[in-house]
């Protein structure tokens, strides 16, 4: 028989793999008695919570829920400048856990008392650098979620931190703990699918009230938060409690679409060709839709150009749109070769689109389904930010955890959390300048104008 590498016989046995619990990825999953097997594995993990946020009350703790009792995984503290919402976590938690959960005024004090062993990262965007940063630094594992950066400068800093440290940080990336992105990855760099030319990524919702907090912002009075602490590094300006419970509608505190939506899908771009950035990005669009005070655009379209920078004629294109009105909900991810397209919307390989039959036949790629299209229903992509325990999130979650016990690389390193802060702080730069953004290798900041883009 053939060695040849056969992507349908890989592909099923991925997915006998994947029913059987065993996790496609640079990590292999682990069983109970392998948790028996491991120095300290029967001692409780203390994990601390950093940030009160709806993605933490709705995503996080179902996910966490899901696994915490067989893996020993308690939650024990709670971590929110904002009074209201870290009494309502540490009452959560308890009323979830049964125990008491201590409530702390801020990381400082968290971590001073040396309580937790790990945490959740789920607060503003533009503060999940730094407080991977103030994690790793504690000693403590973090699941961090994205975007991993906003600015270069807090990028730069934030994965020597944790490269210094020896702490495992995953990135908030689910689609890297998807058994159908494995299976896709896989055929992709089998060969059998040929050079990517085209991805087309879009994101689509039609929500007036997304990223609002309408019945939240009277409710926040700054005597009751600290607002230097929520400002960070970001330049001093007055207390602003929408830009506090909205931040994603307002620059610098987020860069809207780009760092919410487009670093998952331009992720898996990255991971499956190994690119780590794009080589330019020009962009356009607008704030067409909703007129409420925001800053970043509700309508967004990106082009991008990929491939070796020591071969400029070697590469391809991927857009990213994006607009908050008339969209289904639906995230698209097609990639197309000369000979075909993956859609991951479907979950197919076929020659749809391709040269002709002949050329298709001589690329051997059949029309066929990723073997994980049966789960399709419950591993679709959803567009909504509280997910619930959904099983994309739920096995990411379940793969930091056993990665803090085993000690062993997660699906989505620090690393894959920098690449995609590259590209979307590009589409950023470009979108605010109206000029092409590049990336400068030696100085590690993206350009645009001949100068390094900052706010």
């Amino acid at each position: 028989m053939s060695n040849e590498l056969n992507p349908r016989r890989l592909f099923l046995k991925q997915t006998a793999l994947a029913s059987a619990g065993v996790l496609l990825a640079p990590v292999v999953g682990w069983s109970a008695s392998s948790y028996r097997r491991i120095v300290g594995a029967n001692d409780r993990v203390r994990v601390g919570v950093v940030g009160f946020s709806d993605r933490h009350r709705y995503t996080h703790m179902p996910c966490f829920l899901n696994h915490h009792k067989e893996l020993n995984f308690d939650v024990v503290g709670v971590s929110d400048i904002w009074k209201r919402r870290r009494d309502e976590g540490a009452a959560l938690w308890k009323e979830k856990l049964g125990h008491d959960v201590a409530a702390y005024r801020n990381n400082e004090e968290m971590y001073d008392k040396k309580a937790v062993d790990a945490v959740f990262i789920s607060t503003a965007d533009f503060q999940h650098a730094l407080h991977t940063i103030e994690a790793v630094r504690a000693g403590c594992d973090a699941f961090v979620e994205k975007p991993f950066a906003e600015t270069m400068e807090d990028n730069r800093a934030a994965l020597k931190a944790v490269k210094s440290s020896k702490q495992i940080v995953q990135i908030g990336s689910q689609r890297r703990s998807g058994a159908n992105y494995h299976a896709a990855d896989a055929y992709i760099k089998s060969g059998k699918f040929g050079d990517i030319k085209m991805v087309e990524l879009t994101w689509n919702v039609n929500q007036p009230g997304r990223w609002r907090r309408p019945e939240l912002v009277p409710l926040l009075k700054e005597a009751d938060t600290d607002w230097k602490r929520f400002i960070m590094n970001r330049p001093p300006e007055a207390f602003d409690a929408r830009k506090y419970l909205e931040y994603r509608l307002f620059w610098p505190y987020s860069s809207g679409q780009p760092g919410q939506w487009m670093s998952h899908q331009i992720d898996t771009v990255h991971w499956f060709t190994g690119l780590q950035h794009p080589r330019s990005v020009v962009a356009n669009g607008g704030i067409y839709m909703w007129k409420d005070g925001r800053k970043n655009w509700d309508t967004l379209t990106a082009v991008f150009d990929y491939g070796p920078q020591n071969d400029m004629s070697s590469g391809f294109q991927v857009t990213f749109g994006s607009r908050m009105d008339n969209g289904d909900e639906r995230p698209t991810e097609i990639y197309y070769s000369n000979g075909g397209e993956l859609n991951l919307n479907t979950n197919t390989v076929s020659p749809r689109g391709g040269l002709n039959k002949k050329f298709a036949d001589a690329m051997k790629m059949p029309p066929f389904l990723l073997p994980e299209s049966s789960l399709a229903s419950t591993e679709a992509v959803v567009a909504s930010a509280n997910t619930g325990g959904d099983t994309l999130t739920s096995g990411h979650v379940r793969n930091w955890m056993e990665c803090v016990r085993s000690r062993k690389q997660p699906n989505a390193p620090v690393e894959a959390g920098y690449s995609h802060s590259i590209a979307t702080i590009m589409t950023n730069a470009a979108s605010r300048t109206g000029m092409k953004a590049t990336f400068d290798e030696k100085t590690q900041e993206v350009m645009v104008g001949g100068k390094a883009f900052k706010y």
